[in-house]
């Protein structure tokens, strides 16, 4: 097992440097399906620059970055050469894919102790439940998550692109397992930093206060007025280090404020380019309002609701609305998303649309660029067509999204219930109707 996963993290570096320091860098780093206006390296560059002739980067619409990470990318810009710049950025993406690894050793823990908790209720085992062996179990998990993000094609190309998005992965997967491990010091900084980046992540503090309340902790409800105080005072204290950097809140309306109010309108594989090209002036405020409602209130209330028994699928589920919905969206977050996957490979049997989402995903992948050219180059096609790719795209990753939900709800239905699949000697599929 220790060798096969060496050979995964060896092979996955590797390729990720060779098309780091071939011809293709460029050509992927361009792509607006990989860098968009928030997590472009090139932007990151001029800021960097700008900041080193004292001028401030957040004047005009340039670098969107939070002053925190302009002071660590100006470090790496002037101390580092460019192949350890991209020895970097494959450590960070092979750190995120291990970091991944043991979030799906926590969770799968978890769901055998639900499955024994389940057949001890019962006072007999259910022979409608598989059993598998644990260990087993656990180590396949880890390795199906690990391998789904290292060799994620959307994660590859977004290493390759040098974006932001690298480090943002990391932040997230560092809230994932300390979110499992009910962490509360290393879930308040790492969600602190996430929403003082990107706003959306502040969701993620739903299912971590679940996970302290199902504690063996004696004392959940003080543990979770700690974690939302040092949340608090983490995003606090990285506003007043932000200031001290900047020696102004300027960039607060370029990080934080450019997210809410979307004025760059380059194409990207979200839906807000194109809307708000279309849209009359004096309606945007309304429609910029009832977009960001859509992706960072509307469902955050229903899913803690249903979803307050998985805490994990719960938080899986705002990453992907967030992915869908979000502002300034790459492949990069849909990519972290997707690899989790594997985390329900018990539900798999229960998704009707597998097969659906894989081909809308896959001729989205290929159509994109191909779309793109014909509309800049070629000028064959105009910016209709390109919006239809990227509008099947999110369908897919919607259909996605409540396939997973659906099978949650019939695995439920199995696991307390029980059901017979064999129909006239041969296994059904379960349905919902």
């Amino acid at each position: 097992m220790t060798r096969q996963w060496l050979s995964n993290f060896i092979l996955a570096g590797t390729i990720r440097f060779l098309l780091m320091n071939s011809e293709y860098q460029k050509v992927i780093s361009d792509r607006v399906e990989v860098s968009t206006a928030l997590n472009s390296w090139k932007r990151v560059t001029e800021g960097v620059y700008l900041y080193n002739f004292g001028i401030d980067p957040y004047t005009g619409d340039l670098f969107h970055e939070t002053p925190i990470g302009l002071y660590v990318f100006n470090f790496i810009q002037l101390h580092l050469p460019r192949w350890v710049l991209f020895c970097l950025f494959v450590f960070t993406d092979l750190l995120t894919a291990l970091l991944l690894g043991f979030t799906a050793k926590h969770y799968a823990i978890e769901l055998i102790s639900k499955k024994l908790e389940v057949e001890r209720n019962k006072k007999s085992g259910n022979e409608n439940v598989e059993s598998h062996n644990d260990a087993s179990t656990i180590h396949t998990s880890m390795m199906y998550v690990s391998a789904g993000y290292l060799f994620n094609p959307y994660i590859i190309l977004n290493c390759v692109g040098l974006t932001t998005t690298v480090f943002t992965n990391l932040l997230y997967s560092i809230a994932l397992v300390s979110m499992t491990k009910v962490s509360i010091m290393w879930s308040g900084l790492s969600i602190s930093l996430l929403t003082l980046q990107g706003l959306y992540p502040i969701s993620l503090i739903v299912p971590t206060m679940i996970y302290i309340a199902r504690s063996d902790s004696p004392n959940q409800k003080r543990n979770i007025m700690i974690f939302i105080m040092v949340f608090a005072s983490m995003l606090m204290t990285l506003f007043c280090i932000s200031y001290y950097i900047m020696g102004s809140w300027s960039f607060i309306w370029s990080t934080l404020g450019f997210i809410l109010t979307v004025p760059d309108l380059r194409p990207n594989v979200g839906l807000y380019w194109y809307f708000f090209t279309e849209v009359f002036e004096h309606f945007r405020w309304l429609f910029i309002a009832s977009f960001q409602i859509n992706v960072g209130l509307l469902y955050i209330v229903p899913l803690a609701l249903r979803l307050r028994h998985d805490p994990m699928l719960l938080a899986f589920s705002y990453l992907a609305i967030a992915a869908i919905f979000k502002s300034y969206p790459c492949i990069g977050d849909v990519g972290f998303y997707i690899s989790l996957l594997p985390l329900w490979r018990h539900l798999f049997q229960y998704t009707q649309q597998g097969f659906i989402v894989g081909c809308f995903m896959l001729f989205c992948t290929i159509f994109a660029p191909t779309v793109w050219y014909q509309w800049m180059y070629s000028r064959s096609a105009n910016a209709n067509f390109y919006f239809g790719v990227t509008l099947a795209f999110a369908i897919a990753q919607i259909f996605l999204l409540t396939d997973i939900l659906f099978a949650s709800v019939k695995y439920e239905f199995v696991v307390r219930h029980g059901i017979n699949k064999d129909v006239s000697g041969s296994t059904a599929k379960l349905l919902l109707e």
